[in-house]
């Protein structure tokens, strides 16, 4: 919603639905590039097939996706104390996290900037809508 007035935002404080948990991870030492390739493959998926998937994915991402998801499935288990099989991924993102930046030598004493990139990962998981 929109206040006409002043031109802001504004934004409910229980932005989260109480039918889904939150699992973050932070400052994940892959790049968000890479680290998007496996969540793209697992979004909207039951949690037993994306459990199934990032098992046998070669990635490297897949396994901190995997200790991710099951930390979610977790929090889900603790809040209301149920079944998981009728859940599913809601949402998944990856944001780019901070960057360390060092320098690499390079021909005729100049130096070329490496970026080593990090991610921040939020899932969602809830059950499926029967609407």
């Amino acid at each position: 919603m929109v206040d006409k007035k002043t031109n802001n935002t504004i934004e409910s404080t229980n932005s989260f639905d109480s039918k889904e948990v939150v699992a973050k991870l932070k400052n994940c030492p892959t790049s968000p590039r890479k680290m998007r390739l496996v969540a793209d493959q697992i979004r909207g998926l039951n949690v037993d097939k994306a459990l199934v998937l990032l098992k046998h994915s070669t990635k490297e991402a897949s396994i901190r996706l995997e200790k991710l998801l099951l930390s979610a499935i977790s929090n889900w288990q603790m809040k209301h104390g149920g079944e998981s099989n009728e859940l599913i991924i809601t949402s998944i993102f990856v944001d780019s996290g901070r960057m360390l930046k060092r320098m690499q030598p390079a021909p005729q004493g100049r130096a070329h900037r490496i970026r080593k990139r990090s991610n921040h990962v939020t899932i969602m998981v809830g059950l499926k809508d029967t609407n």
